[in-house]
């Protein structure tokens, strides 16, 4: 089971509620976070359990980084706009970095989205389970 994060801002929300409800298959049998707005549009359009965190502007985006940043997040989809200047955009990059950071796989569009969504319906994301099992304790 891997911890999936899902962001999508405002006007990539029913691109990310379309995309997850195509592949619920693939993201029900894994622990699914999201920011606010967002996980709960997946909840009311499919059968997903989901953690919310805050909106992305209140905290939600740093929220997920923290897991991040802890190496417990597995991979992110985060469906930006481009289009729209953003208030919290620091908060963004630094979600972005810390996935570089760690080598946390993070879809920024749907193309790559679809890429990572069928490597993990093909299994691809076994080497992240490697990673939990001798990740150092904290001394």
């Amino acid at each position: 089971m891997l911890n999936i994060a899902l962001i999508a801002h405002d006007r990539k929300k029913d691109e990310m509620v379309n995309f997850i409800t195509a592949y619920e298959h693939v993201f029900e049998g894994h622990k699914l976070y999201a920011t606010g707005t967002t996980g709960t549009r997946i909840m009311e359009n499919t059968k997903l359990n989901i953690h919310r965190f805050m909106s992305g502007p209140l905290g939600g985006d740093q929220q997920i980084g923290a897991m991040v940043a802890e190496n417990e997040m597995d991979f992110i989809i985060f469906l930006r706009d481009p289009l729209m200047a953003q208030p919290h955009e620091p908060d963004i990059i630094a979600l972005l970095r810390l996935c570089d950071v760690q080598g946390i796989p993070c879809a920024t569009n749907i193309a790559t989205a679809e890429l990572l969504t069928r490597a993990l319906d093909r299994g691809d994301f076994a080497w992240r389970e490697l990673v939990h099992k001798y990740k150092p304790g904290i001394e």
